[in-house]
């Protein structure tokens, strides 16, 4: 067990036994990509794929932390300004101290091991899970008594402030507040969100990894931010009121946005329906028809594909095999896009038959091997 495999390493590096451990699951999105920076609903769980994190304070002002999966370490201070690594993953952890020492908390020196079996580059928000462990260990080894939601904020704002990458809150919010076998339609305007049972007799969330790393995700990701920022000023100019694409309507894009510029209104667009598409969703799950569901979820990556340009040809290529295969009730890329996972709402009866046909194919079509995930929604960050 991953678990007991991290407990160990924390116990040959620092010869301790006393280490927090805590679980941070990564997340699955059904519908609603990119709608969370833009103000509006999204429909996400946390899985069953997590990451694994020992952490123990130190008695001076150091931090050594050690990543299993990478075999490599890392030693800083948590001496304020706190600098970013050269290396990248530290940052995750990094930017977590930095925003609990802009908070006013003091944060002591620690040592941390962890290590993960949330497929890197597959779109289930790695980074997340590990932002979420690593303020939740501190949380807990400092006694700062901060609420889950105020975690989650700061996590947010770490990946935005010190990492540089301008996502929403949705990835965290997911990690941290998931339920076992249950969805939650997160309002990302407000934080309200209602818990949705997803638990279907018989069928499965099965995750097609294209393998292909989504390398064009972290900066396409931020013009797509600034695209939709731009729609909203054009729409502002005839209704001040509106203050992101949660207030804009279709019709408002019509009138306002596609005269000026058709590529600015094709992503506006795509928001707004996708928006609609999360509240039709939750319908759908309330009436227990999962088929209406399932084709929200292909009219989702359609929308990906053409409107909002983020898909990828092998994602694509995935998505259509889905859809002409049998007992696939719908598919969509997930995650920020280039790559990683599509997610599809599959019977369990046929994943076995379904993969053995498509992964040879996908071989010969894209030169590329296939990887698959059979995806259990689970709970939220937790110590265990």
């Amino acid at each position: 067990m991953l678990a007991s495999r991290v407990t160990k390493k924390f116990q040959e590096i620092f010869a301790s036994d006393g280490a927090l451990l805590v679980r941070s699951p990564g997340r699955v999105n059904l519908i609603g990509e990119h709608t969370d920076y833009n103000n509006g609903f999204v429909l996400p769980a946390a899985v069953d794929k997590a990451i694994y994190l020992a952490v123990e304070p130190r008695t001076d002002d150091e931090i050594q932390l050690f990543a299993m999966d990478l075999d490599q370490s890392y030693r800083g201070t948590v001496r304020p300004p706190i600098a970013p690594s050269v290396w990248h993953w530290p940052n995750y952890i990094l930017g977590i101290v930095d925003q609990l020492q802009g908070m006013g908390l003091t944060v002591g020196g620690f040592n941390c091991v962890f290590a993960g079996d949330i497929p890197l580059g597959a779109g289930m928000s790695s980074s997340a899970a590990l932002e979420n462990a690593i303020i939740f260990a501190l949380n807990e080894l400092f006694g700062f008594g901060l609420d889950p939601l105020t975690m989650v904020r700061h996590s947010q704002r770490s990946e935005n402030e010190f990492v540089g990458l301008q996502c929403g809150i949705m990835d965290m919010f997911a990690s941290m507040f998931g339920r076992k076998d249950q969805v939650i339609r997160l309002d990302c305007q407000t934080l309200d969100y209602t818990y949705f049972p997803f638990s279907a007799a018989g069928l499965r969330l099965l995750l097609l990894d294209t393998q292909v790393e989504h390398s064009l995700a972290s900066s396409e990701y931020n013009v797509r931010r600034l695209q939709c920022e731009a729609g909203v000023k054009l729409v502002q100019k005839h209704y001040p009121g509106v203050k992101s694409l949660r207030d804009v309507s279709l019709e408002m894009l019509s009138a306002h946005v596609a005269p000026v510029d058709e590529l600015i209104w094709q992503r506006c667009s795509f928001v707004v329906e996708e928006n609609a598409r999360v509240l039709a969703g939750t319908e759908d799950l309330q009436r227990g028809d999962l088929a209406a569901f399932g084709r929200k979820m292909y009219a989702s990556h359609e929308g990906l594909s053409r409107k909002y340009e983020v898909s990828c040809p092998e994602s694509d290529w995935l998505v259509e095999q889905a859809r002409e295969a049998d007992g696939v009730l719908g598919a969509r890329q997930m995650g920020g896009g280039f790559g990683g996972c599509t997610i599809n709402l599959v019977r369990e009866d046929v994943i076995d038959g379904l993969v053995a046909r498509i992964a040879p194919l996908y071989r010969k079509a894209m030169n590329r091997e296939l990887k698959w995930y059979i995806g259990q929604i689970g709970n939220g960050t937790s110590i265990i």
